[in-house]
């Protein structure tokens, strides 16, 4: 036996185990399968943008906790792809906002197909009742570090 494992086997050092596993697992190994269309960065900024109001450079890098210029970056690439638009400011102010575009939200509707799939391969012998308590369980740890944060995520309203 190994002296590199966790020194004890508290509830609270387990959680901690495990969850650097799922950082290991996921998402990564599902957004490297094929037929994903859309990287990392992309994926999160069109979520975050299909469930608020066009948002600007400033509030995306407030949202994800991000210097500007790194959202700059991304969004200037997404730009490139057509994955968003600037357009107006809805309430009337100087700065352009981004919003998911048609084709954004397209890859991204496609690749929640594949996640999703990815996912059910994973999950395919348990019960639904494990599958909706580890995803309520994984809503309360979110809500938990984005309380701690001051950061609250959108979550569509089929999900609450």
């Amino acid at each position: 036996m190994s002296d590199s494992g966790p020194a004890d086997s508290t509830p609270l050092t387990r959680l901690a185990f495990e969850l650097s596993l799922l950082a290991r697992h996921f998402p990564a190994a599902l957004l490297r399968r094929p037929g994903f269309q859309l990287d990392r960065s992309a994926n999160l900024i069109l979520t975050r943008l299909e469930l608020d109001a066009p948002l600007s450079l400033r509030e995306l890098s407030e949202a994800f906790q991000l210097d500007i210029s790194t959202i700059n970056r991304q969004v200037g690439a997404m730009l490139k792809q057509g994955l968003v638009d600037r357009v107006p400011d809805p309430d009337g102010g100087i700065a352009r906002k981004i919003r998911a575009s048609a084709k954004g939200l397209e890859l991204l509707a496609a690749d929640r197909v594949q996640s999703r799939q990815g996912i059910g391969s994973v999950v395919a012998d348990w019960a639904d009742a494990d599958i909706d308590q580890l995803s309520r369980l994984i809503a309360r740890f979110n809500q938990s570090v984005e309380h701690i944060e001051d950061n609250p995520w959108p979550r569509p309203p089929d999900l609450r």
